[in-house]
């Protein structure tokens, strides 16, 4: 009877770890639709489930709690577990804080899109409950509450409108949130109004055009950039890409880039590199996009 060697039981039992990993960390819209389901029933308690499901169902909330940076995890220990070093397993634990500030960077870039978008929609929702015969006080809550283009400063900015104050320092506040920039231009266009009597319907939609041409004009170099992201893309998989081929060439190359001295220390300055590589790929891109 052929017995199973040692590398084939750790390459099972890390794809199953790898496994495991990624159910675990994909439940998280899972989580949310349950929450919803949920809602209706007094006490969040809902219709009785299995044990099982419920045991399952509590694992992958946990697991969701946690952001996608964990995934290097499972990835290095697959690594791990084929080149049958403990370097993969740190160069992933070292990964995981650098992908966080990636995700979270993205999420802000993302954030700052919407935002910008809803200022527009504001700006649109304000002038057009102006000319329905809306006073600017009542036309610019509605308005904020139905866009959401004031942000989390909503509350200070309708107070401000509601109460006498300084509406004009109120969104000037607001539009230092990023992606926010264009409340400066509506606090203009108040404060004009105010001071000076003039309309302010017609005021905001030369700000909405402007601010429109300019989401247009961003959003425009952004797929005119897609060509430069996929290129950062390819000198990200490159490397994996020539370890894949030379592992099916029969080279070897995880074990002579984790088990010998010129292989770590071509491993240590080929990863300096690509990470240069990578930065200095992104920024170019990102300046680009601002620019």
């Amino acid at each position: 009877m052929t017995g199973v060697s040692a590398p084939e039981c750790g390459w099972a039992a890390a794809l199953c770890v790898g496994c495991a990993g990624w159910l675990a960390l994909a439940g998280e819209s899972r989580r949310r639709r349950a929450r919803a389901l949920c809602a209706g029933f007094p006490g969040g308690a809902g219709p009785r489930v299995p044990v099982g499901e419920r045991v399952s169902g509590w694992l992958r909330s946990r697991a969701g709690a946690f952001g996608g940076e964990w995934l290097c995890l499972p990835v290095a220990v697959l690594v791990a577990a084929a080149g049958a070093s403990v370097l993969p397993l740190v160069a992933g634990a070292c990964a995981v804080p650098l992908v966080r500030r990636g995700l979270q960077a993205a999420g802000r870039r993302r954030a700052a899109g919407r935002r910008a978008e809803a200022v527009v929609a504001l700006c649109a929702a304000t002038a057009g409950e102006l000319r329905a015969g809306a006073q600017p006080a009542r036309a610019l809550m509605d308005a904020a509450g139905a866009t959401g283009g004031l942000g989390k400063d909503e509350t200070a900015v309708v107070a401000a409108v509601r109460f006498g104050g300084d509406t004009p320092a109120a969104l000037r506040q607001a539009a230092q949130v990023p992606g926010a920039d264009g409340l400066v231009g509506l606090a203009a266009c108040w404060q004009v109004a105010v001071d000076g009597g003039a309309g302010l319907a017609a005021g905001l939609d030369r700000l909405e055009d402007a601010l429109r041409a300019e989401y247009d004009q961003r959003h425009s170099l952004r797929a005119q950039l897609t060509g430069a992201w996929s290129t950062v893309v390819v000198l990200a998989v490159l490397p994996v890409v020539g370890l894949a081929l030379g592992a099916a060439m029969g080279a070897h190359p995880l074990r002579v880039l984790l088990h010998t001295p010129a292989g770590i220390g071509c491993l240590g300055a080929g990863a300096l590199l690509e990470g240069a590589g990578l930065w200095w790929a992104g920024r170019i891109v990102r300046t680009a996009e601002s620019g």
